[in-house]
Order: structure tokens, then C-alpha cells, then sequence
């Protein structure tokens, strides 16, 4: 249970900072929502679905990617290269597996909160979505996959610039190409080989599938929990490089 002082600590600064978080998590969601869910709303059809309905959950998977990652990857940055607090852990008898295993359950913690405000913005936009448990489950576990790769990425770099590139190279192009906004179907297959192989495309087609009260893909799960136990694992011999 020692990874829940790690949880807990991030709650406490939450519940601190809850305003400013969701106002800054929620702003791009809300206008891709305005954008192109009022723009375009029920006058275009996606893969047979209205445009609004097959938009939502692919705002909601990007959320949830976008709040997990930066969530816990720019806290545990700054408290590894500026604060120096990180410091403490390496010499406290704590596990190192409960330092990443805290630390990506505060991310998803902030990456669930951030997209149930999407879902509920969605469905006061007028969004028809089956929200069953089946759902959540794989937005809980999307936003672990990316949780995880953000306390990858932030014990992986030597400083805040660098962090940056993650977002840039990795997060950013992920966010428009992966299914999010458009349908692969249209892709060449080369192309569309190698968006299959990202973790997002799987979250969105997941969270579209369920949102619309189709059955969830059990190789898209498979992927996603591989994912998962890839990242929790580098993000382990990543603290373990920071120790040496």
C-alpha cells in the first residue's frame, strides 16, 4: 500500500487546484465540441453514426490521454529536475514499483475526472451515447496506458524542454491521427497499418464502440493492456536509471 502516499499526495494538490485543472484540461475538448459538434452536428454521418455521436468518444479518449499524460508526467517532472522532492524517495525504503504505481494511478485519476466533464459536455450537446460499465472500464484503463507513459516520459528526460517533445512528436500527432475525428476506413492501408499499431486508435475505437452499444474488440483490449504493462514496465527501468 505504499503507492498510496504517492495517490494521495496528488489528491490533496488536486483538490487544491480542481478549478484551474479542469478549466485548463477542458478547454480544447470544449472546442473541438463547439467546432466541429455544432458545425457539423447531425448534418454529416461518420460510419453510419451521426457525426456528433461518433465525435464524442473520440474527444473523450483524447482527453483521457491528453489529462493522464500531462496530469502526472509535468508534476513528477518538476519534482524530479527543479524541486528535488524525488530525491527523497530514492533514499526512503519505499518500493520503487510503488513510486510508478502511484504516480499512474494519481494521472488517471486526473484523466477520468477531465473526461467524464467531456462525456457530460457531450451529452448536454445532445450526444447519444450507451454509457454502461463496460465504458468506463476502458476509459479507466486508457487512461491508465497513458498515465503510465507519462511517468515514463518524465523520468526518461533531463529537462522540461524535453518533455515538451513528447508532446509534440508523440501526443499531439496522435491526438488527429488516430481515428479521433475521422474514420480510418479511408486511409491508405499503409498508413492505416501504422495507426492501428498506436494505443489512442484502439481507446477511441473502443469508447465509439461501446458509446454507440456495440460489443467491445478483444484484440483492441488485448493491445491496450499490453500497453499498460509495457509502459508500468519502463517506467520501472526508468526509476531504476534514475537510482544508478
Amino acid at each position: 500500500m505504499e503507492f498510496y502516499i504517492f495517490f494521495y499526495k496528488d489528491l490533496l494538490l488536486l483538490k487544491e487546484r480542481l478549478s484551474k485543472f479542469l478549466s485548463s484540461a477542458l478547454v480544447a475538448p470544449l472546442l473541438y465540441l463547439a467546432a466541429f459538434g455544432l458545425g457539423l452536428g447531425r448534418r454529416l454521418r461518420m460510419e453510419g453514426l451521426p457525426y456528433l455521436d461518433f465525435l464524442v468518444p473520440g474527444i473523450v479518449a483524447i482527453t483521457a490521454m491528453t489529462a493522464s499524460f500531462s496530469g502526472v508526467a509535468i508534476n513528477l517532472n518538476m519534482s524530479r529536475l527543479y524541486s528535488k522532492t524525488f530525491d527523497a524517495y530514492r533514499v526512503s525504503p519505499i518500493h520503487p514499483f510503488s513510486i510508478v504505481v502511484g504516480h499512474a494511478l494519481a494521472g488517471m485519476f486526473r484523466g477520468a475526472v477531465s473526461s467524464l466533464g467531456v462525456v457530460a459536455a457531450g451529452l448536454l450537446f445532445g450526444a447519444r451515447l450507451e454509457l454502461g460499465a463496460s465504458f468506463w472500464l476502458i476509459l479507466l484503463l486508457s487512461t491508465l496506458v497513458f498515465a503510465s507513459f507519462g511517468v515514463f516520459a518524465a523520468l526518461m528526460v533531463d529537462s522540461h524542454e524535453d518533455l515538451a517533445l513528447f508532446n509534440t512528436f508523440v501526443i499531439f500527432p496522435m491526438s488527429f491521427l488516430c481515428g479521433t475525428f475521422f474514420s480510418l476506413s479511408g486511409l491508405p492501408s499503409f498508413l492505416r497499418g501504422a495507426i492501428y499499431m498506436l494505443p489512442l486508435t484502439h481507446s477511441s475505437l473502443l469508447l465509439r464502440h461501446l458509446a454507440g452499444g456495440k460489443a467491445a474488440d478483444a484484440t483492441s483490449v488485448l493491445i491496450l493492456l499490453g500497453y499498460a504493462v509495457l509502459f508500468a514496465c519502463l517506467s520501472r527501468w526508468a526509476l531504476d536509471r534514475c537510482y544508478r
